[in-house]
């Protein structure tokens, strides 16, 4: 069965890579709008409504009212902004984490944010096994290509001065990620989230610390290693990385790709940690996590379309 698809805002970077992603693909057939009907609101409503499934590629106002305009209640939605990310009655787009089955029998998906990716996949199976208390004080430390930072950034970076090579921001400790991370890994307090964009087009590197002999129970780095094993056992998107030994690594590692790596570092006497993801900002990080979503929804292998 052809499962029908409008992208909503599909000229945007997300929306194109999801494009990229379907191109070829008999299962599903895209509902298109011509440029000048794009903005059109009678149009608009009429593709929404006609859709299977609609993944949104707006901003976070424009992302609540395409939801108003669906007024059927057979109509899927995944939503990429960050306006639903945690809403009650949406199921947030992380299999790994919220459960294949969740994704598969909801009609409100939300897509995480990239950094919020990283950050989950390493705090929440930890978290949940008890080995990180609830209330104990995160940090976070994340860099990321400049494509992240949707048209505005990229014109910044590709077309005008050259800019700096790397600047951090969100020195407000108020940025948007910061409710999903903390949500969704049922934290008690709020991380400290430090991002930072590099000059280079797309790629992402998600840091956490841990004193781990500080910490309550003084957990060990392989109590670390066994709650990721079973959350993310026999993923084919999600791999924890075994033997790593080299003395670096890049951002630009799984650039292009849909998969996402989780890295564990020790000292010698195990008394630290850092917790490392390496993803994609618009593969695992955006797009490559919509098409997965998309689908589980439409009942095929989570995989397929998907480049990893």
């Amino acid at each position: 069965m052809t499962t029908h698809v409008f992208i909503d805002g599909a000229a945007g970077t997300t929306g194109l890579e999801i494009r990229e992603r379907l191109a070829g693909r008999s299962e599903f057939a895209l509902i298109t709008l011509d440029d000048a009907l794009r903005k059109d609101a009678a149009a608009r409503k009429a593709a929404l409504n006609d859709a299977d499934v609609v993944i949104l590629c707006l901003p976070d106002d424009a992302a609540r009212e395409a939801v108003s305009l669906i007024d059927n209640d057979r109509t899927k939605v995944i939503d990429a902004s960050t306006a639903h990310r945690t809403t009650p009655g949406w199921v947030y787009g992380f299999p790994e984490v919220s459960g294949h089955a969740a994704v598969a029998a909801s009609k409100r998906v939300s897509n995480p944010g990239c950094y919020s990716t990283g950050f989950i996949a390493l705090v929440a199976p930890l978290v949940r096994a008890g080995v990180i208390p609830a209330d104990w004080p995160l940090n976070c430390n994340a860099v990321s290509g400049y494509s992240g930072g949707g048209k505005a950034m990229i014109a910044e970076f590709e077309e005008g001065p050259v800019p700096t090579a790397w600047r951090t921001y969100a020195l407000n400790l108020a940025h948007k990620h910061v409710p999903e991370m903390q949500a969704h890994c049922d934290l008690g307090i709020a991380p400290i989230f430090a991002p930072s964009v590099a000059n280079l087009n797309r790629g992402m590197v998600v840091e956490v610390p841990l004193p781990l002999a500080a910490m309550p129970g003084k957990p060990t780095p392989q109590a670390i290693r066994d709650a990721w094993a079973q959350s993310y056992a026999g993923s084919p998107i999600v791999q924890v990385v075994e033997g790593y030994d080299e003395a670096n690594l890049s951002i630009e590692r799984l650039s292009g790709c849909d998969r996402m790596e989780l890295f564990l570092f020790t000292r010698a006497d195990g008394a630290q940690a850092r917790l490392v993801a390496v993803l994609d900002n618009l593969g695992k990080g955006a797009s490559g996590a919509a098409v997965q979503n998309l689908n589980i929804l439409a009942g095929l292998d989570e995989t397929t379309g998907l480049r990893l």
